[in-house]
């Protein structure tokens, strides 16, 4: 019973909506796949047969409906020096090893580390995200005829006025139609789709890659592999958080994970190139009514619909229509109550998110961008943790003990302080270290202890540990070196 709603909430709630979203994003899709070819050095086709099987395998297997994965610039650029090298071959072996990758690391349930990106970090890659589409556009507009501009600012116009005529029809799907008509009858000089390259017109077929079936081969491969599999899962998660949002609905990352993985596997063997999810053409869907998985299916299959029917028609796409729609994206993924939000939000989640971004848009690479704010994020946590961290102690009215406190955690941010707050030389005859206020997180919060136990024994000093609890219990159980023989060589190195 339960298959049939998910069914039912999937693919038939919304019928109409999917359709029209997914024939907008199939048509938006064409000159991103063309130019990510382009960026990969392989031909047009490979990137148009990899958005059509990844399309249509992702509404199938993907945990997030609605979301639209391809074949993408963050894929591409990490395969352009593989092509250059070894050839188009190991292009597509790489891509069934990345998709094998995937779906251990689906398995693996890779998708709970969403939860260390911190809503700084979303908010940096986002904004980044719309800076890149919106720099993306500038080649179809710099340095071209006042013909471009107009169409663009016409596109515009259609996009954000025709929603108040009517919502039945996407105004996306109506730009592209109108400005067809107009540049098709009026002979307007502008770039269309066709200028980009040669669109395939027969199906793709199965293939296996032509390499060596060595180790070799393996270890060429390996690195390129690994490197898709990490960027595209990286990617398509923080979309799928994206697209949750938007939405207001869950989605399960981990299948998200295994589905993208079983998609760039079986591509491979079609002559496709590796993807992921694409922001992009996800906001598109969403804001043109798609929702379910049906949308995601609609735009891979009437893509291909497009290249094998309509090909000589889709060719004849003004690019300034579809400027106008990754405008649109553009500044509808933007996220522009960030802005307001530098003068009231902390000051270190500002950073966070302007360290994703400028990093972003400086290197084009989104997955170290990411990085950099996840390890930013993590500093700066671990610093404000370290802040409620106390020692206090009490000496005994015979002035011979000493009863030092603990409060707050002891890792490796705070260790520093938990030495500097205890007096090694004063002349006492025992000392009580009573940690029932903390908790010993690491391998530097456990050796903190064995300094200070074996530093106050080394000056003839007894020392007790009290008040443990069972977590640091165990870590101290298996890591701590104090009571060893030769604790005092290890520990303080004589």
């Amino acid at each position: 019973m339960n298959f049939i709603e998910n069914f039912r909430r999937d693919w038939l709630s919304n019928i109409r909506g999917d359709v029209l979203a997914g024939i907008v994003v199939a048509m938006a899709l064409i000159p991103e796949a063309i130019g990510f070819s382009l960026i990969a050095g392989v031909d047009p086709k490979v990137g148009l047969y990899a958005s059509v099987l990844i399309a249509m395998i992702i509404s199938v297997a993907g945990g997030r409906p609605a979301m639209i994965s391809a074949a993408t610039a963050a894929t591409a650029v990490l395969m352009g020096s593989l092509v250059r090298d070894h050839g188009l071959q190991y292009l597509l072996a790489a891509t069934v090893l990345a998709g094998a990758i995937q779906i251990l690391a689906g398995y693996a349930r890779v998708g709970t580390i969403m939860r260390f990106v911190s809503r700084s970090v979303l908010t940096g890659f986002v904004n980044a995200l719309a800076i890149l589409i919106f720099m993306a556009q500038l080649p179809e507009l710099v340095g071209m005829g006042w013909e471009t501009y107009a169409m663009v600012a016409a596109g515009l116009a259609i996009i954000y006025l025709f929603p108040r005529l009517t919502r039945v029809i996407p105004s996306p799907l109506v730009c592209i139609i109108v400005l067809s008509i107009v540049s098709v009858v009026l002979h307007v000089d502008v770039r269309a789709v066709g200028d980009l390259g040669e669109l395939p017109s027969t199906l793709p077929s199965f293939l296996l890659p032509n390499v060596p079936f060595t180790l070799e081969t393996l270890w060429i491969i390996l690195p390129y592999s690994v490197g898709v599999a990490a960027v595209g899962l990286l990617e398509s998660l923080l979309t799928a958080s994206i697209v949750d949002q938007m939405t207001d609905t869950k989605s399960d990352k981990n299948r998200e994970s295994v589905g993208q993985g079983i998609a760039n596997f079986i591509t491979g063997f079609f002559g496709g190139m590796a993807g992921c999810a694409m922001i992009g053409q996800s906001v598109i869907n969403v804001k043109s009514g798609g929702r379910g998985r049906l949308s995601t299916f609609t735009a891979g299959a009437f893509l291909l619909f497009l290249l094998l029917v309509l090909g000589d028609i889709v060719g004849l796409i003004p690019m300034p229509a579809l400027v106008a729609i990754m405008i649109m994206v553009s500044i509808g993924t933007f996220s522009w109550g960030s802005l307001n939000d530098l003068r009231k939000h902390p000051r270190r989640s500002s950073v966070v998110m302007l360290a994703t971004v400028v990093t972003v848009v400086g290197t084009h690479n989104l997955a170290l961008g990411v990085g950099v704010g996840v390890l930013l994020s993590g500093i700066f946590f671990a610093w404000k943790v370290a802040q409620f961290f106390l020692v206090t102690s009490v000496l005994t009215e015979n002035g011979r003990e000493r009863d030092y406190v603990v409060e707050g955690q002891l890792f490796f941010a705070s260790a520093e302080d938990f030495l500097n707050a205890m007096d090694f030389k004063e002349k006492l005859e025992r000392v009580r270290i009573d940690v029932s206020k903390a908790h010993i997180w690491d391998l530097t919060g456990v050796n903190a202890v064995d300094t200070a136990v074996l530093k106050f024994r080394r000056e003839g000093v007894e020392v007790e540990l009290v008040g443990m609890n069972d977590a640091s219990t165990t870590i101290m159980d298996d890591l701590a070196m104090h009571n060893e023989p030769d604790a005092m060589a290890k520990v303080l190195g004589h």
